[in-house]
């Protein structure tokens, strides 16, 4: 079979694997039973009891309430109860007018522990508190679903690895002969880092793989971006791709203990405040952004950086529901993170940056009211951005109208739009396409790359793998054992499917240009460490039985108390 023949066949064959890839995720994620954990109970004066689900959980006369109390002198949110991974109990009273009693003591602003037995009162209705025993908590975990069950991930992988196998394929007839044998290891080398990690799941008896199957579904695009455009960086992208998997079961492992995570809030806003000053003061500027730092010849950015520790700090700061007083840091820190990369000219990621603000307040606070208020904020700033930047204003007023001048301000994005729809369907294979020799074509414009190498399909199917993530963080929030896990992976994949959506629409000119890279397949060191790190959070809202290595096991943690007991 020529040549010719291999590459027609596989360019029909890969969108097929593709979406078969995917479609198993998304099943496997959003099928599967998400049966609650329950860490407690209240006991009702009619001796009914309402399970506690969460390790926060609301207490008020509201709907909303995660324990729904129908008293006229019960406020609708009146208390909260937490847990922390060590099993310890307290509630603390959210200005409620009855107040709170634990037995004949009032609950002070910081909080009281609540044991076994104990007579909690809100106003004037009591209820019983019962925690779980080791016995119960067994019991529980023992009828719920393990993960895995309906959708077998070592399956799933196995259609990933021929997906890859056929890209490679396909290169073997489209890559120039000095780059023919460094092409086909790394992609080899990406083949066994993957099925390493499964193993490496596998072996401490984890049966979830599917956000990890997702991320290397779109950092494969990511390696034949790579092949295609710049071929003699591939051995520092795969050395970037181990790293930041390193730091992705790192994260994972740093998470599995809330107190540990939580008590990092202040080191992670100081990193990342020191990160930007650096920028601020050292870096280069690049495509009008000063946003690059080079050290001995390597090139960070350290913005990226930045949005993990921002997230790490924010989520530490506003998973406390009662206190005010962390809404107020978060705004004064996430103003100061804009701000900077406004003094940067990375308006792109400002305008991430200030919409996953604007998601996580609202997760927060549920305050549309909050929401408008920062939005006011944010046109009058954006509005002496454009004044003081003018090639900001510029990118603006190309928007709609990049064919009014294709050879200047309009260059780029008429190249991607032609690239893009030359490529069709199934697009001329890996390796073949023109585009990749445009000036930041394997960053900023890669949708319109894999458009037109890997074809339309492939390149839909890459944004609906970031979708699938936002869907199945959306499914899970509303089982999550603590709101910091909640919060973070939701800030997570929302800053992912800004970022996806940025680069898309601002390539194919329905958004003005930002120049914000697409999650895990753009070329871009610092990214692709980011993104890893950003999937440690989407792991950890993971709370199907034996589906995330960042969960502990229930029953273990049980035992362990008792024995220390």
């Amino acid at each position: 079979m020529t040549g010719t023949a291999v590459i027609t066949l596989t360019r029909y064959l890969l969108p097929i694997l593709a979406a078969w890839v995917v479609a198993r995720c998304l099943r496997s994620m959003l099928s599967e039973k998400y049966e609650p954990e329950v860490w407690g109970h209240l006991i009702f004066p009619d001796a009914s009891a309402a399970p506690l689900p969460h390790w926060e959980c609301v207490i008020g006369r509201a709907k909303t309430s995660d324990i729904v109390v129908n008293a006229p002198d019960v406020s609708r949110i009146h208390a909260v109860l937490i847990r922390n991974d060590k099993g310890i109990w307290r509630i603390f009273d959210i200005n409620s007018r009855g107040g709170v009693y634990v037995g004949k003591e009032k609950v002070p602003r910081r909080g009281l522990e609540v044991k076994n037995g104990d007579k909690i009162r809100l106003a004037s209705t009591t209820l019983g508190f019962a925690d779980v025993t080791a016995g119960e908590l067994r019991s529980v975990d023992k009828s719920r679903t393990a993960a895995g069950t309906s959708i077998n991930p070592g399956a799933t992988l196995l259609v990933l690895s021929l997906f890859q196998a056929l890209i490679m394929l396909q290169y073997c007839f489209t890559a120039k002969d000095e780059y023919l044998i460094v092409t086909c290891l790394s992609f080899f080398a990406l083949l066994a880092i993957e099925w390493l990690c499964y193993l490496l799941i596998r072996s401490i008896r984890r049966n979830g793989f599917e956000v990890e199957t997702i991320a290397f579904f779109l950092t494969t695009l990511g390696l034949s971006i790579v092949a295609s455009s710049t071929p003699e960086a591939l051995v520092k992208t795969l050395l970037l791709l181990i790293m930041g998997v390193a730091l992705f079961f790192a994260m994972g492992w740093w998470l599995r203990d809330l107190r540990r995570a939580k008590a990092l809030r202040w080191p992670a806003v100081i990193a990342a405040m020191g990160f930007l000053f650096v920028n601020l003061i050292l870096s280069e500027y690049v495509f009008g952004a000063k946003n690059w730092l080079y050290i001995g010849g390597f090139s960070l950015q350290p913005s990226e950086l930045v949005k993990v520790l921002y997230i790490y700090a924010g989520a530490a700061s506003l998973e406390r529901l009662f206190a005010r007083r962390n809404l107020l840091f978060f705004i004064a820190f996430s103003a100061i993170c804009v701000m900077a990369l406004a003094l940067m000219g990375d308006y792109g990621t400002a305008v991430i940056f200030f919409v996953t603000f604007l998601i996580i307040s609202f997760m927060r606070s549920g305050s549309i009211a909050t929401v408008f208020l920062a939005i006011s904020g944010a046109a009058m700033a954006g509005f002496l951005v454009f004044t003081m930047k003018p090639y900001i204003a510029q990118r603006f007023a190309t928007w709609g109208h990049v064919w009014a001048d294709p050879y200047g301000a309009g260059f780029q994005q008429t190249r991607a739009l032609s690239a893009a729809a030359s490529g069709g369907l199934f697009g001329h294979g890996a390796g073949e396409g023109w585009l990749k020799n445009i000036v930041a074509a394997n960053t900023d414009m890669v949708f319109a790359v894999i458009c037109e190498e890997l074809g339309l399909i492939v390149a839909i199917i890459a944004a609906l793998s970031i979708i699938a993530l936002a869907l199945f963080v959306f499914r899970s929030a509303s089982h999550g054992r603590s709101t910091y896990y909640v919060i973070a992976a939701g800030a997570s994949v929302a800053l992912l499917m800004i970022q996806m959506a940025l680069n898309i629409f601002g390539s194919l000119d329905i958004l003005p240009f930002t120049g914000v890279t697409f999650p895990f397949v753009s070329k871009g060191g610092t990214s692709l460490l980011s993104c890893w790190m950003l999937l440690a959070f989407i792991k950890a809202a993971d709370t199907r039985k034996d589906a995330s290595f960042v969960v502990k096991r229930a029953e273990i943690k049980q035992r362990k108390r008792g024995a220390k007991a």
